[in-house]
């Protein structure tokens, strides 16, 4: 997988998971407001059985799949970054990647890998067109 495309994949996660998020805060704010709960005291004890309540529901459901597919975007992108740090030759980014993945500080390996991370796959690109370019120089061009 290419930088460009975990980039692209790690913005997109990025953006459904916080727009996931805002779904789910606007739907309980829009719920509480319009007295979708039942309330004892500051404690929420159930809804109430209205189409209102329910819509809420429904839609909440919705933010929450949007914040999965948000986070296993997330992840995807990572895995990508890690796949595309393990071609280059210095294998710093990867460890890098890979601990901080591990250690569930990955959000800020990634906007690190994303603002100045290596393209693993345009190097491989590169070593393989100068490889072809350095055989096919001695094969047209035999030593005598």
């Amino acid at each position: 997988m290419s930088k460009p495309t975990v980039v692209k994949l790690f913005v997109g996660s990025a953006v459904a998971f916080v727009a996931g998020v805002l779904l789910a805060l606007g739907a309980v704010w829009f719920a509480y407001a319009n007295g979708a709960f039942v309330l004892s005291g500051p404690d929420v004890t159930g809804i109430q059985p209205t189409a209102f309540a329910w819509s809420t529901v429904a839609l909440l459901v919705v933010a929450m799949l949007v914040i999965i597919g948000g986070l296993v975007g997330g992840l995807v992108s990572w895995i990508g970054a890690l796949l595309n740090t393990a071609q280059v030759d210095d294998k710093t980014w990867f460890i890098v990647l890979l601990v901080l993945g591990l250690m569930s500080f990955g959000i800020v390996a990634m906007i690190a890998y994303v603002i100045g991370g290596p393209d693993g796959a345009q190097r491989k690109a590169s070593r393989i067109a100068a490889i072809t370019a350095a055989t096919s120089t001695v094969v047209m061009n035999p030593p005598n």
